[in-house]
């Protein structure tokens, strides 16, 4: 056989093959990789469109929370999966925010995922316990100039570690730094009292707050939530230009065959617009978002770049 026929026969082989490969997926259970602990507002989504992907697909979806430095466990090991559509990854702000937080990490946000969708946007929210005296945000920050106050995050590096960086240098406040496995084991020390407040992701506290276990003192969005609409924004409180939104999506490794791509960006897209799934988001304080791969890559491109010049502002980086 000529060399050139030796050469390009296994490449014709190859693509004659990724269809068949595509249509036989999913040929087992898929699992998708949350990077926090359960009870934060990563959770909820994350289960909820894996209990329709699972219907639709006909395979289980299999929600796996793996918790820890911020989200890079998780991260690295989505990273490293086969790219054959069986491990899938919710991904947020951390994974854009994370290179500028770390010293190191060993995956790189643009180049080792595929991006399938963005699901949705929400505002970050501050949050206190009940028996705390403050009732504005103006009396928290005096407050933390008075007395040890304790401010808990979802973790190093996570996007509301950066928003208590930002608000502690824009309005001179003090307090200890608490970073916690995910919003939801932050929360739960928030309530039983064990720290004085928390930036969480919006839809991780509105039922707490609606239940009377917590106060809300302002939301991080420029305008007010409609799940919350009695919550100020930091910018009605004073803090011109405040505004830290986070957003949440779905991605593969990179190197998952395009056409899986596609069929999970139309099964999530159309799970999204159903009405009940979006009054349910919406209720909770998401914004469903929806789109096309490309628009996540590109928030992603847009996201990456921007983040090293607000947390070297912040004050935010990690040795």
């Amino acid at each position: 056989m000529p060399i050139q026929r030796r050469v390009l026969l296994p490449a014709a082989l190859a693509l004659l093959s990724a269809p068949a490969f595509a249509q036989s997926w999913p040929d087992r259970a898929i699992r998708l990789i949350v990077p926090v602990a359960p009870g934060g507002s990563l959770d909820p989504l994350a289960r909820l469109i894996a209990r329709h992907l699972s219907d639709t697909l006909g395979q289980p979806v299999v929600v796996e929370n793996i918790a820890g430095a911020g989200g890079n466990i998780a991260f690295e090991q989505v990273a490293r999966a086969r790219p054959d559509g069986h491990t899938l990854l919710v991904g947020w702000d951390s994974l854009a925010i994370n290179p500028a937080i770390f010293p190191r990490v060993s995956y790189d946000p643009l180049r080792d995922y595929a991006p399938i969708i963005q699901t949705v946007r929400t505002a970050q929210i501050l949050v206190v316990r009940n028996a705390l005296p403050a009732a504005t945000l103006a009396d928290f920050v005096a407050l933390t100039r008075q007395s040890a106050i304790t401010l808990g995050s979802p973790g190093n590096g996570s996007i509301g570690h950066l928003a208590a960086e930002m608000l502690k240098k824009r309005a001179g406040a003090e307090w200890t730094h608490v970073p916690y496995r995910g919003g939801g084991p932050a929360l739960q020390d928030l309530i039983a009292g064990h720290i004085d407040a928390v930036f969480l992701t919006l839809p991780a506290a509105t039922e707490h707050l609606r239940g009377g276990r917590i106060r809300a003192l302002g939301v991080t969005t420029a305008t007010r939530s409609p799940a919350l609409p009695d919550v100020p924004t930091f910018i009605e409180s004073g803090l011109t230009g405040f505004e830290v939104v986070s957003w949440q999506g779905i991605l593969a490794p990179a190197g998952t065959d395009a056409t899986i791509i596609g069929r999970l960006n139309a099964e999530i897209r159309r799970i999204l617009a159903e009405p009940a799934v979006a009054a349910q988001l919406a209720a909770q304080g998401f914004e469903p978002i929806g789109g096309t791969p490309a628009a996540l890559a590109d928030r992603l491109a847009q996201d990456v770049p921007r983040w090293p010049a607000i947390v070297r502002e912040a004050g935010a980086q990690l040795d």
